[in-house]
């Protein structure tokens, strides 16, 4: 058994996850199952939000699990066996009004796994996706003019 070790990520700092994935790999030797589950929402009409959330939206919730899975993949794919899970939303198969920035990141999200699912079978790593319904998040208020504390995570 090991000790559990607390490593911080910022999913949406795309710069850093290359470092915390070696960290994990150098501490464990291998990754058995990967669960991305980070998640960044902002609700708006689209003409509200502006295209910097949009791509802050689009870092996190797609850009993140990529580069973190793409960061894990080669070790599991050298060891032939391995777990990756998506926890995404229900979003991601259905946009509905106010959330555009959040459904087309979780759309983007499930195309990828999909494709990911299917080039994994050889080495025999599963790829699953989990798309639930609303679910309760932490959120702020924002202040007034402070678009950065809308954001749900």
């Amino acid at each position: 058994t090991y000790a559990p070790k607390l490593i911080l990520l910022d999913i949406s700092d795309i710069n850093c996850i290359q470092d915390v994935a070696k960290e994990i790999l150098n501490c464990y030797g291998c990754v058995d199952i990967l669960i991305n589950n980070a998640s960044m929402k902002v609700k708006g009409a689209v003409q509200s939000i502006s295209l910097e959330l949009d791509k802050k939206i689009m870092e996190a919730n797609y850009f993140g699990p990529i580069t973190l899975t793409k960061a894990i993949l080669p070790n599991m794919i050298s060891r032939r066996t391995g777990q990756i899970v998506l926890i995404n939303s229900i979003q991601g198969k259905i946009g509905i009004p106010f959330r555009a920035a959040y459904a087309a990141s979780k759309h983007a999200a499930v195309g990828f796994f999909d494709c990911l699912r299917a080039e994994m079978e050889e080495f025999d790593i599963s790829v699953s996706t989990v798309n639930p319904t609303f679910i309760c998040s932490y959120h702020r208020q924002p202040a007034p003019g402070n678009w950065e504390a809308s954001i749900w995570k």
